[in-house]
């Protein structure tokens, strides 16, 4: 299982005050160093935290794989497609939200992301839907062609009791029935270490992709041992 850190936040600091501090491309590097897999940066269409030149040094210098988080907004395609990142995860994207809310309506959105995937696929980029447990939206995600899928866990994490069971059966089911279907399983949204254990039940995830938590803990410990932290929770793993 593999890590990969969203850096987002990272430059939502620097955007509060624009400066020029933190730079993303420095905590890319710091990610590199201590171990992650991967880094992932979602270019908003409202450029509210990374920019475009974040993304263009990143996937310059590569100090890791790099996953492009993107609605399927038009000019987002077009910078995915000239800047060719190693993968992209395709997400719902609204103005107002803090975070990104729940997963992609591939049912409903079919015909809108039929010609992105064949399109970023054919490019050589890998391409990730980011959706929620429920079968119907995974066996779509099948059918496109999507490689990858990303389980929505924020509706786990932000649960407890009965409740956060009853999500993580829908996470191990909708996992094992990805894995059914040849799809990879990477997870993200909401992960922390607190609610990591239950995380590592859900079978055959390949990648792990966590920002917010590392970020907002490495304010107190720094980057390096955020990151060291969360890679000797994921070695809790069963095998």
């Amino acid at each position: 299982m593999k890590l990969g850190v969203n850096i987002d936040h990272v430059a939502t600091l620097r955007q509060a005050r624009g400066t020029v501090y933190p730079d993303p491309f420095d905590a890319g590097r710091v990610c590199a160093e201590a171990g992650a897999h991967g880094i992932t940066v979602h270019l908003r269409e409202d450029r509210r935290h990374i920019q475009d030149r974040d993304v263009e040094r990143l996937i310059a210098a590569r100090p890791l794989p790099i996953n492009l988080e993107m609605a399927n907004a038009a000019e987002i395609v077009a910078i995915a497609l000239r800047l060719r990142p190693e993968e992209v995860c395709l997400v719902p994207e609204r103005r107002q939200e803090l975070t990104t809310e729940g997963g992609l309506d591939v049912v409903g959105q079919e015909g809108a992301l039929r010609p992105t995937v064949a399109v970023l696929r054919d490019a050589g980029i890998a391409v990730s839907l980011f959706i929620a447990p429920e079968p119907r939206q995974i066996e779509k995600a099948a059918a496109l062609g999507a490689p990858f899928i990303e389980l929505h866990t924020g509706t786990f994490c932000d649960a407890s009791g009965a409740a956060a069971e009853e999500e993580l059966r829908r996470l191990i089911e909708g996992a094992q029935l990805a894995h059914r279907l040849g799809l990879k399983v990477n997870a993200g949204h909401g992960i922390n270490l607190d609610n990591l254990p239950g995380i590592l039940r859900i079978p055959h995830l390949d990648t792990l992709n966590i920002g917010h938590s590392i970020i907002a803990r490495s304010v107190f410990v720094g980057l390096r041992e955020a990151i060291a932290e969360m890679l000797r929770g994921m070695a809790q793993a069963p095998s």
